[in-house]
């Protein structure tokens, strides 16, 4: 869309240059016929040939033009930030697909510490059950366990394949199963992002494409109406033309003597006698004209002002003039709507942005809290203390808390890259 904006825009500068049309034509006329050159009646076959071209240029037409160029150029550039749009739009997108692929990868590797945590477990019970000195339901726990972690190895590293492949798609690059990504700085995952929402959304009015993309739009339809409205007054252009043609017909009678002969029809009578009167002969040769003389004696050039006053035609202008000034009516409508969206969905990205960072807070707490609760109960389990059912509960908590830790940290990245994205920052 944009490529095509650019060459309506070429287009339009190009209509403001003078025209330039030259025409060549040959043919053969037999029978009688009209000598293009003479104009005269003749019976013969003639070869004839006509040159010409002509040019012409509006010198005025209500700036009709001028204004349709600014309109087409505003055009361009709504197709531009359009374009810069969509191409942010995808940004994020990858940007999504770039961390899933990181939290995919911690999952993964959280949940293989896990069925490590649960193998050594098993092989420690295994010893302890053959030689009789536990109930064998602790260790079939933990066995059970450990067939849980395994599945969940095997669906974590499923969920990461596919995290691969939304991202590649995204890139348009093949799907490469060893395919790595850069991991991201600890600074990325600081908590003290500060941010307010009344100040993004001014930023966003100045920074963000599309409202530049809808506010271009606005302007380009007020130019068009202008540009029809020049339709209504009268149009002044100069032209001009030059011409040449050439007939095979067409000869020339060139002097050669003069001799003096006896007139056959005048006479004088001397001493009674007739004695015809002496007058003078010329004597010519006729002759073809050339080609190139025929095209150089035949040339014809011309230039016309011309007024062209428009009266009625159907109304066929006022009523485009009035359908542009509905255009135009859409073109805010579209504008006031995409900024009344671009600032509630600001809103709504910062309390999504809000709510994550506060959840990311308490579950960074929560995972020290299940961590100790959980070196603790393996340290009592261990010494026989607890039942296979208490220590289950408690590992099961931290492996679901490192989860949640996992996903919400990703997560709070995403919001702040959204909010970087509304106010026109670098996202990488």
């Amino acid at each position: 869309l944009s490529q095509k904006a650019n060459i309506t825009l070429k287009q339009s500068k190009a209509a403001m240059l003078p025209n330039l049309n030259a025409t060549a034509n040959q043919g053969i006329n037999q029978g009688r016929t009209n000598d293009p050159i003479t104009n005269a009646f003749i019976n013969q076959n003639i070869n004839y040939s006509s040159y010409g071209a002509s040019s012409s240029v509006v010198l005025f037409n209500g700036s009709s033009l001028q204004n349709n160029i600014k309109a087409n150029a505003l055009g361009y550039e709504a197709s531009k930030m359009e374009l810069q749009q969509a191409k942010d739009n995808l940004t994020i997108n990858i940007i999504l697909a770039y961390l899933n692929v990181l939290s995919a990868e911690d999952i993964l590797a959280n949940s293989r510490n896990q069925q490590v945590v649960t193998s050594k477990q098993v092989d420690r019970l295994n010893t302890l059950n053959q030689s009789g000195a536990i109930p064998p339901s602790q260790y079939y726990d933990l066995k059970g366990q450990y067939a849980n972690d395994q599945i969940t190895v095997v669906d974590n590293q499923s969920a990461l394949e596919t995290a691969k492949l939304d991202l590649s798609q995204l890139l348009n690059i093949p799907y490469d199963k060893s395919m790595g990504v850069e991991r991201l700085p600890d600074d990325a995952f600081n908590i003290g992002y500060v941010a307010e929402p009344d100040k993004i959304y001014d930023t966003a009015l100045q920074q963000f494409a599309q409202v530049k993309a809808v506010h271009f739009r606005t302007e380009s339809a007020q130019k068009n109406i202008r540009a029809i409205q020049g339709q209504l007054y009268p149009s002044l252009s100069l032209s001009g033309n030059i011409g040449t043609n050439y007939s095979s017909a067409l000869t020339q009678s060139l002097f050669v003597n003069s001799v003096d002969v006896p007139s056959a029809t005048d006479y004088v009578v001397v001493n009674g006698s007739q004695v015809p009167v002496i007058t003078k002969q010329n004597n010519y040769n006729t002759q073809k004209v050339t080609y190139n003389n025929q095209l150089s004696n035949n040339l014809a050039s011309g230039v016309n002002l011309g007024l062209s006053i428009p009266i009625f035609n159907g109304s066929q202008v006022r009523s485009r003039v009035k359908l542009a000034k509905i255009d135009l009516k859409n073109s805010e409508i579209v504008e006031q709507n995409t900024k009344t969206v671009l600032q509630q969905s600001i809103e709504r990205a910062y309390v999504n942005f809000t709510n994550t960072s506060d959840k990311y807070k308490i579950l960074l707490d929560q995972v020290q809290s299940f961590t100790e609760s959980f070196r603790s109960a393996e340290i009592r389990f261990n010494a026989g203390a607890i039942t296979s059912v208490d220590y289950l509960i408690a590992k099961n908590n931290l492996d679901k808390t490192n989860t949640n830790l996992i996903i919400s940290k990703y997560d709070f990245v995403l919001r702040a890259k959204i909010l970087d994205y509304y106010q026109g920052k670098a996202l990488w």
